[in-house]
């Protein structure tokens, strides 16, 4: 600022992302003198202080501050922009997340002890070939297994991200206790090792697959690189500690096995409950197959949309705790009709561009797509399968479906086909209200996490009814 006859004049500021902005003023000598924080202004009414609000930012902070040192650590760990730059939930998930790689470092260096003593390590009677056998085998078992889960269940990574993040280390927890016990059953060692290390690549693959999905999630600016460079470090850090500490560890406990499976259940029970912690801090805005239940439910019932925090605080992250309704969008036309009048019967008047087919009995929904379907068919299809899951539940529903719900109950029971066309019409009224709250409570609608498969068919279409 140039001061003049009692008026401050604003040269120029300056802010990095959504940190404190700096002003600067011109010194006796005709240079430029930064200030951060808190201005003062002098006008004609006399001085009065402006706080701005915000952290300081900047690569290596902010010139001449005394978080100087503290910014250029934090630049070293942090993605660039921070926190602008991530999402909400990048600080809470990335603390645990550390908590929980500390204590299976310290877990893993008890494990690895393990195995290179029932290897033989240090043991004159060992045999080389056979320790090298051994390994060998140990590492194409892993491969094997590594190579058919992700066939096997490579797809549904992306809609559970969260409970397969959950399930890897919890059975990254059981592969390193198989470690530990190995040497305890010699004759069985080769076998247990071959299982840990199958779960081991199992995990590999899981919790990869997993970490890829959340740091799309985490990125906001297109920065999936410099997030998940930034993550990389965090746990190479994270990791050198636990080095450190469990160099001084394993002599400590070495000579007393007791104390080592002590310190093992402990260090266990720590990274399960920080995995949980840092898993249930996440908070997605897509929709997976069960958050859309959780919302979708609380909807019917309520009249509400729950919003993205409330929803992912609500959401099931152990395996068992799904509806059980089971949803399957993108399935092939011919595995539902083998005759004309069955397809007849599968349209069944209606013009959306999708077909579906409810066995009651089973609780089972199939869903044929269109060519023409998008993410908002592809959402009205698998609501529309929730929905005719909930009117065989026990909650409230609106009126329309608590009638339909009454006339199935009461009288005799009514067929399939015709439920499915009722709800059609309760759809075409529900739908939209539905989306719209989903849109104004946060959800991003234009793309999802439900599991489709790739089939696809063609139908006469009505072309004024055509959802994209």
């Amino acid at each position: 600022m140039a001061e003049g006859r009692g008026l401050a004049v604003t040269l120029c500021s300056e802010r990095f992302g959504s940190g404190t902005a700096r002003g600067c003023r011109a010194a006796a000598d005709g240079s430029l003198q930064w200030e951060a924080g808190a201005w003062r202004w002098w006008g004609l009414s006399g001085a009065f202080s402006v706080k701005l609000a915000g952290r300081d930012g900047g690569r290596g902070g902010t010139p001449g501050t005394a978080s100087s040192p503290l910014s250029g650590l934090l630049a070293v760990f942090l993605p660039q922009g921070f926190p602008d730059s991530v999402s909400p939930d990048y600080l809470p998930y990335q603390l645990w997340d550390s908590v929980q790689a500390f204590a299976s470092s310290l877990s893993g260096a008890l494990a690895t002890q393990a195995v290179l003593l029932g290897i033989g390590v240090g043991d004159a009677k060992a045999s080389v070939s056979a320790a090298t056998a051994t390994w060998l085998v140990k590492d194409s078992t892993g491969m094997l297994g590594r190579i058919i889960f992700a066939w096997w269940k490579g797809s549904k990574l992306d809609c559970n991200a969260k409970q397969w993040r959950l399930f890897a280390d919890i059975l990254n927890d059981v592969a390193m206790f198989l470690e530990i016990m190995a040497p305890v059953l010699p004759i069985c060692f080769t076998i247990t090792v071959c299982t840990s290390n199958l779960a081991k690549c199992i995990v590999s693959v899981a919790g990869g697959a997993t970490r890829a999905a959340l740091t799309m999630h985490q990125a906001r600016r297109n920065n999936m690189a410099d997030v998940s460079a930034k993550d990389s470090s965090q746990e190479t850090l994270v990791n050198l500690a636990g080095l450190l500490v469990s160099l001084l560890m394993l002599p400590l406990v070495s000579d007393c096995p007791s104390v080592s499976l002590g310190c093992f259940f402990f260090l266990t029970a720590l990274h399960i409950y920080a995995n949980y912690r840092a898993v249930r801090a996440l908070v997605m805005e897509t929709l997976n197959e069960g958050r859309l239940w959780l919302i979708l439910k609380h909807f019917l019932q309520k009249g509400e949309v729950l919003s993205p925090t409330s929803a992912n605080q609500m959401e099931p992250l152990w395996t068992g705790f799904w509806p059980s309704l089971s949803l399957s969008l993108g399935v092939p036309l011919h595995c539902l009709i083998s005759t004309v009048s069955e397809l007849q019967q599968l349209i069944g008047g209606h013009q959306e561009p999708y077909l579906l087919h409810w066995d009651q009995s089973r609780n089972q929904v199939q869903v044929v797509l269109s060519q023409t379907a998008g993410p908002e068919t592809v959402l009205r299809a698998a609501t529309h399968g929730l929905v005719l899951g909930a009117l065989q539940g026990d909650g409230p529903l609106p009126g329309e479906l608590e009638e339909l719900r009454n006339q199935m109950w009461a009288g005799p029971e009514k067929d399939s086909w015709a439920i499915v066309k009722e709800t059609h019409q309760v759809l075409d009224k529900l739908f939209p209200k539905f989306l719209k709250g989903l849109q104004d409570a946060g959800w991003k609608t234009e793309k999802h996490q439900l599991e489709v498969d790739e089939w696809r068919a063609t139908w006469p279409l009505s072309p004024e009814k055509k959802m994209l």
